[in-house]
């Protein structure tokens, strides 16, 4: 029997995976449970589930949404049981009806439809179904159908609320003295298309796939390669307190330099530094794209509310993301057996970590899950353990709630910080308990990998270097004048430069150090020079990008500087 298998067995030995019975609530892109309530000498709740659970606007016409209502105590699911099911989106109302399920699975198809004329919303939505004759004016579905929906449903991303009243249960003629209602919520996201403006006129695509709102403002900052924007949001602390997590995904072409694979990055919130673990970088899903996911939990809406003063906007969520160095990574990766059998299961796990982070500091070790091929596992529960030489455990998490065995990482990547005082060889078990709010058995089971972890190293180079271009002196407005009238044909190429000569000769517009082209000085200027100007003097560009373009001009001899 080799090492590494012997090993595994024993890892598996020392852990198991308990089955699971739904006791927590929590909230996930496509699913949510809320709290449970008492039901005689039960604690009953509702989880609601779409189908797919990554609905993009536009993509579907057909999404099965399941409600379920059971004992949270014995996962034991309650028959015959009337629902009431709204659907609201930022307050709006966009359904209401009564539906009657006999296993108390309802399962509801929902067919989206663009082009409401109907000032409340709601009118416009059309059910299909039969009344069922012992619960009134309740839809039902005799076999393998399922009652409809078919409206203004799921045509806009963001978060949804679905709120469910129990009327009735275990019996269609059994009405509820007090109904139990509960509020779950979903996201839907919605696809935005934006276009980087480079100082060389190149055009960048982007994408913002946004599963709250629709956002704003996107904005390029060429002295940084950062990428801004914003939307709306409720800073206030009740309703803070009410979302689990704003997720939203930023996709830059990894041929862009600063986005390129490998690239680290920072975000930032209204301002402040969001956790690396709100931060996650996917180079994986497509070839030639990466994906940076926002993931901003409640523990970071919280932190980032505190911080924010009276004079700060309430009702903006400003964000913001910053390419950092490139830097080079060790790593390892195993796949996972089950506890039981020890046979391998459909689960690798990669870790990988900064080799300049070493004994002393807080290391990142990124975790990534793949399963057979190479496609990344979400919505994954998972619990870490380090061991030292001496089989010592120096640290360990299984996550925040006991009610939720595991951390859950949304997006099959998460980024821990554990402290390591010593140098030496170090063990990593990981437990994967399952994936969704059912704690899915299909990937489940346990592995574990060595690190060798050496001195900590200087880490100065994790700061942005500084651009090639450093921002200017303010330029005096009046030359933005005469940018505006050479863009608008009112002045032509010659006297153009003629002008911007003169400007700096005699120090009134000052531009970084740039080396003198050798060409004849023919002021034969490219189109997209002329493009910055006219940006420039609209305000759609800052003064560093329309420099970069005068020292174009210098650098290709068709300007001419005297020194």
């Amino acid at each position: 029997m080799s090492i590494k298998i012997a090993l595994i067995i024993a890892i598996a030995g020392i852990f198991t995976i308990p089955a699971f019975t739904s006791s927590a609530f929590g909230h996930g892109l496509g699913g949510d449970q809320a709290e449970p309530l008492s039901f005689g000498d039960m604690e009953v709740t509702v989880r609601t589930e779409l189908t797919p659970s990554d609905i993009t606007v536009g993509e579907l016409d057909d999404i099965n949404m399941k409600i379920r209502f059971f004992d949270t105590l014995t996962d034991t699911t309650l028959e015959k049981v009337t629902y009431r099911v709204e659907l609201w989106q930022k307050g709006e109302l966009l359904a209401r009806n009564l539906f009657y399920d006999l296993d108390g699975e309802l399962n509801i198809k929902i067919e989206p439809k663009e082009n409401c004329n109907e000032v409340d919303l709601w009118r416009c939505t059309i059910y299909g179904g039969s009344e069922h004759v012992t619960a009134p004016g309740a839809l039902f579905v005799q076999g393998e159908g399922r009652p409809t929906m078919e409206g203004p449903i799921f045509v806009k991303g963001g978060l949804y609320n679905i709120r469910v009243d129990i009327e009735g249960a275990t019996s269609p003629k059994t009405v509820l003295a007090t109904l139990l209602s509960y509020d779950t919520f979903v996201s839907v996201a919605q696809e935005q298309d934006f276009l980087i403006q480079t100082a060389q006129a190149d055009e960048i695509p982007v994408v913002v796939k946004t599963y709250y709102d629709e956002v704003d403002n996107f904005e390029f900052d060429t002295s940084d390669n950062s990428i801004y924007f914003d939307m709306p949001f409720d800073w206030s602390p009740d309703y803070v307190e009410l979302v689990q997590v704003v997720h939203e995904e930023v996709r830059v072409p990894k041929d862009f330099a600063p986005y390129a694979e490998g690239k680290q990055f920072k975000g930032y919130v209204n301002g402040v530094e969001i956790d690396q673990r709100a931060l996650l970088n996917d180079p994986y899903t497509y070839e030639d794209t990466n994906i940076v996911h926002f993931l901003i939990t409640n523990a970071e809406l919280t932190k980032i509310s505190n911080a924010m003063t009276a004079n700060d906007d309430m009702d903006i969520m400003k964000l913001k993301l910053v390419p950092q160095s490139e830097v080079s990574k060790t790593s390892t990766e195993f796949y996972l057996v089950d506890t039981e059998n020890f046979e391998q299961v459909p689960t690798n796990v990669n870790i990988s970590w900064d080799g300049r982070y070493g004994a002393g500091d807080e290391i990142p070790f990124e975790i990534t899950f793949f399963d057979e091929t190479r496609n990344l596992i979400k919505d994954v529960h998972y619990a870490y353990y380090l061991f030292d030489e001496n089989n010592q455990e120096i640290a360990r998490n299984t996550g925040d709630d006991p009610n939720t065995p595991g951390i859950l990482s949304t997006e099959g990547i998460d980024v821990p910080k554990i402290a390591i005082d010593s140098q030496g060889t170090y063990r990593l078990d990981i437990l994967l308990y399952g994936t969704g709010l059912d704690y899915d058995p299909t990937y489940a089971g346990v592995g574990s990998a060595f690190i060798e972890i050496g001195p900590s190293l200087p880490k100065d180079t994790i700061t942005p270097p500084k651009p090639d271009v450093t921002p200017t002196t303010a330029i005096p407005d009046w030359i933005k004048n005469n940018a505006g009238w050479w863009a608008n044909g009112d002045i032509d190429d010659t006297s153009f430069v003629q002008g911007i000569q003169y400007l700096i000769k005699e120090g009134i517009m000052k531009i970084p150090p740039t080396t003198q082209g050798a060409g004849s000085g023919g002021n034969e200027i490219p189109d997209w020079i002329k493009n910055n100007a006219a940006w420039w003097a609209d305000g759609q560009i800052d003064d560093t990008s329309f420099v970069q373009g005068i020292q174009y001009l210098i650098k290709e001899g068709i300007m001419k500087i005297e020194s």
